[in-house]
């Protein structure tokens, strides 16, 4: 231990990039991120200013999209300017706060889309107690709670981590993950893995309550009579279910692959889709599949329409 060297940075190798490419690859990841920003500051700022959508479902959404904005720049920036200058170092300081914030942000989200699927069971089992149950004191009181609890489970693990030594400086992704990073470690880092586990258990215990939701959303809608009525549910679960596949999805193929595959390397290339690919599809897919949503847009739309018009005359 006497001849160990502490590393004052890291280098993140990222991926291997065609020099021809480099320039493509960076305007292509560059409009996904813009995409992702526009479409989640809309849907925030509908939220704010749309009378219509002061509903606890779309104070939800509002704060999924605040989510979805801190998750993605806490690896997109640093690694559009990878791809830009070639420079890939990044760090310590730098490199814990990226790993905090990707999971802070990251366990927020699970949490979120657990109390999302609870406001859906109670709109659709309990539908004329729903006004009575998710008052706005709940709601500030649920969200609150999400962000509290992310910080509780997290904060634990971190602290951990900034207590080790690193020696290896190079890490085989292009951020600073978890686990790539505890890989670089000189000290023992089992007590910092039992306390990952530990900490994981909360998003166990979020797919447990999204999980039970949709199964009596799914007994309501089978005791459904009409056509009608399964459709009108239907429309209202869609969006948030599609959306809870991807971020479990994204979660159990980073986590949870086949042996013969070397998990870095799978991590590394699953991580980019979630990074880049996911937060940009949660929010088209509820503009896309909300007709609430959409009427808001169409309205604002229509207003600067004719506003232009009266300038102009």
């Amino acid at each position: 231990m006497k001849n160990i060297t502490m590393v004052a940075e890291f280098t993140l190798l990222g991926f291997s990039i065609y020099p021809k490419l480099r320039i493509h690859i960076f305007f292509l990841v560059s409009l996904f991120y813009i995409m992702t920003m526009v479409v989640d500051l809309i849907i925030i700022l509908l939220v704010l200013l749309n009378s219509k959508m002061q509903k606890p479902m779309y104070c939800f959404l509002a704060n999924l999209a605040v989510i979805d904005i801190c998750f993605v720049n806490t690896t997109i920036p640093n690694l559009l300017k990878d791809i830009w200058k070639e420079s890939k170092s990044i760090s310590v300081t730098c490199c814990l706060a990226q790993m905090y914030s990707h999971i802070l942000s990251g366990t927020a989200e699970f949490l979120l889309l657990a109390v999302m699927s609870f406001d859906r069971y109670v709109a659709i089992c309990f539908p004329l107690h729903y006004n009575t149950i998710m008052k706005r004191q709940l709601c500030i009181h649920l969200i609150a709670g999400v962000w509290y609890g992310s910080f509780l489970f997290t904060c634990t693990p971190v602290y951990l981590i900034m207590k080790l030594t690193f020696c290896f400086p190079i890490i085989d992704h292009f951020f600073c993950d978890i686990y790539p990073l505890l890989k670089k470690s000189c000290t023992s880092t089992l007590l910092v893995k039992n306390c990952v586990v530990v900490s994981s258990s909360l998003i166990i215990v979020s797919l447990i309550i999204t999980v039970i939701s949709y199964i009596n959303i799914i007994i309501t809608v089978v005791k459904i009579k009409t056509t009608e009525g399964k459709q009108r549910v239907f429309t209202t679960c869609s969006s948030h279910a599609l959306v809870v596949s991807f971020a479990y999805g994204s979660c159990i193929f980073t986590y949870f692959h086949p042996s013969r595959i070397p998990q870095l390397y799978f991590n590394k290339n699953v991580s980019i889709l979630n990074a880049v690919i996911v937060p940009l599809v949660n929010p088209f897919i509820y503009t896309v599949r909300n007709q609430c949503i959409k009427e808001a847009i169409h309205d604002i739309y229509l207003k600067l329409i004719s506003q232009g018009i009266s300038v102009y005359l």
